[in-house]
């Protein structure tokens, strides 16, 4: 027969255990292999059944995951819904200090079993605490050598736990690390992938569509919105993951998470989406749980933003490392939108400053070619009438009289395309020559008051003026019947105003229907310069037309 084992050979052996195991949980980096490996350990230094793992959630008041060793399928299956702190678990969320039961039952903490589950009596339970904070518990019932666990037991299962919070800590730093080399490398791909779009593709919505599906995919996002802002409003630019979503949804960014996100500079995370100050069902997204939202700035000016919803997963929640990383991709995103601002300004700038360079030459060829050439033919019209032959009188006459008339026609068109007024004298005289011009022949009374100064205006701004205000005076004769028209002109706190109003009849259609060309061309060109323009109803009538530029 075999020596019976003395206590010294047991406590070497138990030692022994421990030493291995704690070298197994401390080798392992993968969490969920070092849990599986945690319970194994635990179940067979205490001779325990059953043993389990609950992980606490983030208050720290319950369980988020329960880990099982000892139950069958079938069993798991027949308790249902795993425990989620209560009873004699909860005593040890409550009071995380050791706890050992001879009779799970008799404790008045008891909350009892499911139907299915298997009986239990003596029950052990530890904490595991990972920096001084409870992390999760230790639960082992049923010894299969023993009635009740013993104190080396209860020594054993501490010290294990102790071995499990370095485990834990370890493989959750290297996990971090790893997931923050992979969202490094994901985001230096991304940013390489959107500057080469931008290279190649200078249009903004494409580039927008591509940094709203990099973006979810960085944060496991089930969708993305991009709003950028647009006046007092951030719209809808590009959306990924979601194809619900309204694509002329518009949120204001007064009295919004989105606009106080923009307004701070701060991202957001909201655990629960009904809680945004702006119900997302307003955007097609109605349905959504939580949401992470980012500011886009470029050079302290606030861009838009990016919003994510609902991370894909066991949780719907974005957790601080999905902020960081949306916080650093939304830097090369800004930076793409500006840049893709700034080419399509440029191009349209580029566009405008075409055509008015082939204004001024077309005004140039006139005056040089065919107004010198239809003075020179009066002139030789006119000598021919000092003729012998009467009977050219009456053509002659005739032909001079058509000539005069071109010549005036001939004159406005110049002063159409690019008066000489504005280039050589500044925007006054400008203005006066042009309500002269536009008034002449009709019963319209237009009254100017303008106060720029002496000092000349930038050119751009000069141009921008004149154009704004020919447009509008040109529309008040053509279509507002009115009698009185005003341009005023003011320069106040470094901005430039130009203010055309009029007693006529009125925005055809009111203030919602859809502009006429020229009134876009007028708020494209206010746009190129930072400015805005605006065509409203007055208040006793009439239309206003407001030109506002910043005079940098």
């Amino acid at each position: 027969m075999p020596a019976p084992i003395d206590a010294s050979q047991r406590h070497v052996a138990r030692l022994e255990g421990l030493l291995a195991a704690g070298r197994a949980l401390t080798a392992e980096l993968d969490l969920s292999t070092m849990l599986d490996r945690l319970l194994v350990a635990a179940r067979d230094l205490t001779g325990a059944r059953f043993a389990a793992l609950g992980v606490l959630d983030a208050e720290r008041t319950g369980l988020a995951e329960f880990l099982t060793l000892g139950l069958d399928e079938e069993t798991r299956d027949t308790i249902g819904d795993l425990p989620r702190g209560h009873g004699i678990l909860g005593l040890l969320i409550d009071q995380p200090t050791p706890i050992r039961l001879h009779d799970i039952s008799q404790h008045p903490r008891s909350y009892g079993f499911p139907p299915g589950h298997p009986p239990m009596r003596s029950f052990l339970g530890a904490p595991i605490t990972v920096h001084g904070r409870i992390w999760g518990n230790l639960y082992l019932s049923e010894k299969a050598t023993a009635e009740d666990f013993d104190d080396h037991d209860v020594d054993s299962i501490v010290t294990l736990a102790q071995w499990a919070g370095i485990a834990i800590d370890n493989a959750r730093l290297f996990a971090e690390s790893a997931r923050g080399r992979a969202e490094v490398e994901r985001t230096m791909r991304t940013t390489i992938e959107i500057a080469a779009a931008i290279g190649s593709d200078t249009d903004l919505s494409p580039i927008l569509a591509l940094i709203a599906e990099r973006a979810r995919e960085l944060v496991d996002a089930h969708g993305l919105l991009i709003w950028l802002r647009e006046g007092d409003d951030l719209r809808i630019a590009a959306v990924a993951g979601e194809e619900h979503v309204p694509g002329e949804a518009a949120i204001p960014v007064d009295g919004s998470t989105a606009g106080e996100a923009l307004r701070t500079g701060r991202p957001v995370r909201v655990a629960d989406a009904q809680a945004l100050l702006t119900d997302p069902a307003e955007f097609g997204m109605g349905a959504a749980r939580s949401a992470l939202v980012v500011p886009l700035t470029h050079r302290g000016q606030g861009l838009g933003v990016l919003v994510a919803f609902d991370r894909l997963g066991t949780t719907a929640t974005f957790a601080a490392d999905n902020e960081r990383a949306l916080v650093a991709f939304a830097a090369s995103a800004s930076t793409a939108v500006a840049t893709a601002r700034l080419v399509e300004r440029q191009r349209l700038q580029d566009t405008m400053a075409a055509a008015e360079a082939e204004r001024t030459r077309w005004a140039r060829e006139l005056h040089d070619e065919t107004l010198q050439g239809l003075a020179s033919l009066k002139l030789l019209l006119a000598g021919s009438l000092r003729a012998p032959p009467e009977l050219a009188r009456p053509a002659v006459e005739a032909a001079v009289g058509q000539v005069e008339h071109e010549i005036t026609a001939l004159r406005a068109i110049i002063a159409d395309l690019r008066p000489a007024a504005l280039d050589e004298l500044g925007l006054e005289p400008a203005l006066r020559t042009l309500v002269g011009r536009v008034t002449t022949g009709t019963t319209l009374r237009a009254r100017l008051d303008l106060e720029v100064g002496q000092a000349r205006l930038a050119p751009e701004i000069e141009t921008i003026a004149y154009r704004v205000a020919q447009e509008a005076l040109t529309n008040v004769v053509r279509h507002a019947g009115a009698a009185h028209a005003e341009v005023e002109v003011r320069l106040e706190s470094g901005r430039f105003r130009l203010r055309v109003t009029d007693d006529g009849r009125g925005p055809v259609g009111g203030e919602r229907s859809a502009p006429g060309y020229g009134i876009v061309g007028m708020q494209e060109r206010a746009a190129l310069a930072g400015g805005v323009v605006t065509v409203a109803g007055g208040a006793d009538g009439g239309t206003v037309v407001e030109l506002d530029l910043p005079l940098r």
